[in-house]
């Protein structure tokens, strides 16, 4: 786990209280902060910290906002955003959104998201707004039952992969691995879906038959947190709190770029052409790289998970989308609970509003 710089807050009750700082925040694995807790966030933000109870212990520790400088958005549904990112730009923190589009309309397991038409939309105005490349496609889970195929799912992704043409990069996928997760195999169970888990075959045959349909579409394929190795397909694994886009995206933030051990260096020309590129540069434009002298991934995740280290703000158990593979609530009812309350005291230092 990160080590963040230590500070002090000031709380809503007036008690000063001892705040880590991180300079890089994930808003969240845990919940889904963009779609039912946007208005919160950025009230807290502009408060200046927030409360946070650890999920292992129940302890309520604080987070300063102070020295923020990138936020990586998840969502299924982050249209409350479009009215908050100016917020952002005035404040100069950067972001971009891992944004879950999947389609399991039919089969009924995401019934609290929006209609697929509105959700392409969304993910269209937000590009419309941050840019490209800001807006990162997930399908996430992919998940096989008794109702849906591996030829459902191809199909299932082809149908938004044609949509987003020309609006986004990358598709990060992962295959529901049901067995590993408690949470997900509980909630399946009670909600009488009939699942199956990947083969290694299977999930080789749809990586090779996704490579195929990439080659219409050209994106960056890779894969979340998943150990199978299918790279001879052009799929990579993913970090979904990537240095490399805080570095395309905000290079021209020295705080952020300090922090990530980042140098910017300029393009010399001569009467001999240009100098050379260090092969592990990330190239900024025609007249700059980045070279970065740190590793800044974040021990602390799963084995095969690549991401950064950041702070993650949500809490798990407050996600009322309620679909019926998740693995962040316990159960559905606790979820509405913990929505009930936060609309209770809908600003509050914590998003339970406890």
């Amino acid at each position: 786990m990160a080590q963040w710089q230590k500070t002090h807050i000031q709380r809503d009750n007036g008690e000063m209280a001892e705040a880590q700082a991180p300079v890089v925040v994930s808003a969240s694995r845990s919940t889904d902060i963009p779609a039912f807790y946007a208005d919160w966030f950025f009230h807290r933000l502009k408060v200046g910290y927030s409360a946070w109870t650890n999920p292992f212990n129940g302890v309520k520790s604080f987070v300063s906002y102070d020295k923020c400088r990138f936020i990586v958005f998840w969502s299924k549904n982050p249209k409350p955003l479009l009215e908050h990112l100016d917020y952002l730009k005035e404040r100069g923190i950067g972001c971009y959104i891992q944004y879950t589009l999947n389609d399991y309309e039919n089969e009924g397991l995401e019934k609290g998201v929006p209609p697929l038409r509105e959700r392409i939309d969304t993910f269209k105005a937000l590009v419309e707004r941050l840019g490209q490349g800001r807006v990162i496609w997930r399908f996430d889970p992919l998940i096989l039952t008794d109702r849906i195929s591996m030829d459902d799912l191809l199909r299932k992704v082809e149908n938004i992969g044609n949509q987003l043409q020309g609006h986004t990069e990358k598709l990060v996928f992962s295959y529901a691995d049901i067995a590993s997760y408690k949470k997900v195999k509980a909630n399946l169970e009670r909600s009488h879906v009939n699942y199956q888990e990947w083969t290694i075959q299977q999930m080789d045959e749809f990586a090779q038959r996704l490579s195929e349909l990439n080659q219409r579409w050209g994106y960056q394929l890779a894969t979340c947190g998943e150990k199978i190795d299918i790279e001879k397909y052009g799929i990579r694994h993913n970090r979904c709190v990537d240095d490399d886009l805080m570095i395309r995206f905000a290079h021209h933030d020295k705080a952020l770029m300090d922090f990530l051990g980042v140098e910017i260096k300029t393009i010399e020309n001569s009467l001999f052409g240009a100098e050379p590129i260090p092969a592990n540069a990330i190239l900024l434009n025609a007249n700059q790289y980045a070279i970065k002298n740190k590793d800044n991934r974040d021990k602390g995740q799963r084995q095969f998970c690549g991401c950064m280290v950041s702070k993650d703000i949500g809490e798990y158990n407050t996600c009322p989308h309620l679909c019926e593979y998740c693995y962040a609530n316990a159960s559905k009812e606790v979820a509405v609970r913990n929505w009930k309350q936060h609309k209770m005291n809908p600003l509050g230092e914590t998003i339970t509003g406890k």
